[in-house]
């Protein structure tokens, strides 16, 4: 099995950060409940606000690893 060069998964890696920042940019109004789902901890008081979106971010991770699995399998 060969592995692919560290040139080819350089390039994966800037198209899918392209791919996440155009989304966060131009997409927000589109996935407007991304970062609001149930089970993100927001915690407001009144001099101090604290957000942890564990669910979006576990969400997002297994999102990428079914991106990454299907890449994979096309032998870049």
């Amino acid at each position: 099995m060969e592995h692919p060069s560290m040139s080819k998964i350089l390039i994966l890696v800037g198209v899918i950060l392209i791919a996440a920042g155009l989304v966060f940019k131009f997409g927000a109004k589109y996935v407007g409940w991304l970062g609001k789902l149930p089970g993100d901890i927001r915690i407001e008081r009144e001099h101090f606000s604290f957000y942890f979106p564990i669910t979006t971010l576990i969400l997002i991770s297994v999102l990428i690893n079914l991106a990454i699995k299907i890449f994979s399998k096309f032998k870049m």
